[in-house]
């Protein structure tokens, strides 16, 4: 009999005993065992912190962005293998699809965040506060990794898309994790986990695996550990609530099923196209991954005029839907994971039924392709219509996490909004409408009760990623009875594994600390000039004092016939009344040129090109007569990566362009993005 192993502490090994036996959900034919009974959880925890942590906080972000797209490329490579035993889970192609290459493209997406951080494996947040009259004394914030481990505790639905959206972050932010999946569904995760190890793509001790039923997983953590629970929301509070996670003010991001609702707005009529829209979305929720998706579809609220057609128009879709074994030619509806969540699915359908009426499905009678339905865990769409959801309340606290979902009426759009809001708390949410207006009245009135709201219409329908899928850059959470967590998010992901801390000192300490430069810090002039000098050569903080122009009325003349920029500040002094200006001034973009004509030299060297300009700001006018000069300053270098042999090594250098007149004081500011040659090509 196949055991499903634990990969901790550097070594795959088995629990004692039997704790869990795994099932073939189409067949019912047990494919194997898992065990995590005997393992030291806190050794565990441990070597994660004392082996995986120091070696992910010694790799920069840009470091730990280029592991991850490596981990990415390698499981994209060998997908194949894990859509065969995908299958085993019930899934169809398309459910398959949603967990495998979504969950790969979470690591994808997660990889190109690290443009967003600086080449430090820390993160410095912000700009700096300015604390003392003379600019002796500022402050910053720095966000550190968190010296600790995560523990992902993960449902059944997605056993690889569940890990991979976790894990990318955890590992991109530099702070090690254990992933514990669903006892039910494991052996899905153990099998990448294996590909995962076996690559040495990710540093020992930065990914540890909990197969069987992880009993003691998190009765170690401390302070500076996370918890990340995915599941039902009784399960998830009771232990977001235990006594050592309270006390030790352990971080716990807790993300529940809940009541999803989607809206068909009053002006998405039968005879518009967002009435198709609306009803394929839906029905496309209630069986894609035979609903048990988290973010799936459990309340469809519609206006009361359009109940019949709603009701029909779903109930033909599903009943053209073919349930049975996916690899059936036609097949789009696979099984629930176990048949344990059959029970679980028909228990609360029959309590659902005290109080609504089932208007499409029979959970005891329905036909079943290439399988023996009795023998599988295969469950029939179930649709409900609730008339009355104001005062037949079930609807909006009891959930069926499988292919069910309940229609119910509305009289106006405010009215809507308090049918979504009363499930009290949720995922996501949704309104199909053709009218902007009614999309606007209906997001600012329902978004604080959701975590996230798609506004579907003909326009966005083609590129839509539909209702139920949440996207790495995107935050996935939601209030109340979703748990009130709140993970992905692309760079807010991240952030939620790094340590805030305020830091107060010297600019001169402080730019040593950022390693990025911060005004009122030492500047020491440049020798040679920053243009002659290698990426590697350079040193933040290091300064060209240029040459100084004074400003004509020619300059300001010249530049308008240049550029076409005739505007009246700059041309025409009879016009000025009632303006700021005392007379004419110079354009902003003439001092930004003429400060670049003062600071380049102009020899060819290590700059290879100047690609951009950001925080550009003209402080003070600059009238005919005044004098400027620029003093230019390393702010912060970002190495980048050679995409081949062939490409040029090179790193990214941002320079602080100060802007001065003859009394010193600044009168533009801007960085200028420039790609510098590296002295070593080979890196």
């Amino acid at each position: 009999m196949q055991r499903y192993q634990n990969y901790v502490q550097g070594q795959w090994i088995d629990g004692e005993g039997v704790e869990t036996k795994l099932y073939n959900a189409i067949t019912g034919e047990q494919l194997g065992e898992a065990s995590s009974a005997g393992l030291d959880y806190a050794a565990i925890l441990e070597y994660g912190r004392k082996t995986g942590g120091p070696a992910l906080r010694k790799m920069t972000f840009q470091e730990r962005g280029r592991m991850l797209k490596a981990l990415a490329l390698h499981l994209i490579s060998i997908k194949d293998k894990y859509y065969e035993v995908s299958a085993w889970t019930g899934a169809t192609k398309v459910d398959s699809w949603i967990d495998i290459e979504g969950g790969i493209g979470n690591l994808f997406a997660n990889a190109s965040l690290r443009r967003q951080f600086p080449d430090l494996p820390y993160y410095v947040d912000g700009v700096a506060a300015p604390l003392s009259k003379e600019g002796t004394f500022i402050g910053h914030h720095i966000m550190v990794p968190k010296q600790g481990v995560v523990v992902h505790i993960n449902a059944f639905n997605f056993p690889i898309w569940g890990m991979l959206e976790k894990i990318a972050v955890n590992l991109m932010a530099g702070v090690p994790c254990i992933v514990k999946p669903s006892e039910y569904t494991c052996y899905l995760t153990e099998v990448m986990v294996r590909d995962i190890i076996a690559s040495n793509i990710l540093p020992e001790g930065s990914l540890q695996l909990i197969c069987g039923l992880g009993r003691g997983v998190i009765d170690h953590v401390d302070s500076e550990d996370t918890v990340t629970f995915t599941g039902s929301a009784s399960t998830g509070k009771k232990l977001k609530g235990l006594p050592h996670i309270v006390e030790r003010s352990v971080q716990f991001n807790l993300e529940a099923d809940s009541l999803n609702a989607s809206v068909l707005g009053e002006k998405a009529t039968p005879d518009t196209e967002e009435f198709g829209l609306f009803i394929k979305e839906v029905t496309k929720e209630i069986t894609v991954k035979a609903g048990q998706k988290c973010t799936a579809v459990r309340r469809i609220i519609v206006p009361e005029n359009m109940m019949d057609e709603v009701q029909k128009a779903i109930s033909e879709r599903l009943a053209k839907t073919m349930i049975g074994d996916p690899s059936v030619e036609g097949v789009r509806m696979g099984t629930l994971a176990t048949l344990t969540q059959v029970e679980r699915v028909r228990e609360n359908v029959e309590l659902l039924n005290k109080s609504q009426e089932i208007v499409f499905g029979d959970m005891d009678n329905f036909e079943v392709v290439g399988a023996d339905k009795n023998k599988g865990a295969f469950f029939s769409p179930i649709l409900f219509r609730n008339d009355d959801p104001f005062n037949k309340v079930d609807v909006h606290s009891i959930e069926c996490f499988g292919p069910v979902s309940t229609i119910m009426p509305y009289k106006n759009l405010q009215e809507a909004i308090e049918i979504s809001r009363m499930g009290k708390g949720s995922l996501v949410s949704s309104i199909v409408t053709p009218d902007d207006n009614e999309a606007k009245e209906f997001v600012l009135g329902a978004a604080s009760m959701h975590g996230r709201i798609l506004v579907l219409n003909k326009e966005c329908a083609k590129e839509s990623t539909g209702h139920g899928s949440p996207m790495p850059l995107l935050t996935h959470g939601g209030p109340g009875r979703a748990g009130g967590g709140e993970e992905m998010g692309g760079k807010r992901g991240i952030l939620h594994y790094l340590q805030r801390t305020a830091i107060q000192g010297h600019p001169t300490t402080i730019t040593e600390i950022t390693e990025q430069f911060q005004v009122g810090a030492a500047q020491p002039e440049a020798n040679p000039h920053v243009f002659r000098q290698h990426f590697e050569e350079l040193n933040v903080g290091d300064t060209v004092f240029t040459h100084k122009h004074t400003v004509t009325e020619a300059d300001i003349v010249n530049f308008a016939n240049v550029s076409g920029d005739n505007f009246y500040a700059h041309v025409d002094a009879t016009s000025l009344d009632g303006t700021i200006f005392e007379q004419r001034v110079a354009h902003g973009y003439f001092i930004l040129s003429k400060a670049a004509g003062l600071f380049v030299d102009p020899k060819k060297g290590p700059v290879l090109l100047n690609y951009g300009i950001d925080e550009a700001r003209f402080t003070k006018p600059v009238y005919p007569g005044s004098t400027i000069g620029v003093r230019f300053t390393v702010k912060e270098k970002i190495d980048q990566e050679k995409r081949d042999e062939e490409d040029i090594a090179k790193g990214i250098v941002k320079f602080l362009v100060d802007i001065y007149d003859e009394t010193g004081e600044t009168v533009g500011i801007a960085t200028i993005l420039t790609m510098v040659r590296k002295l070593d090509q080979t890196k």
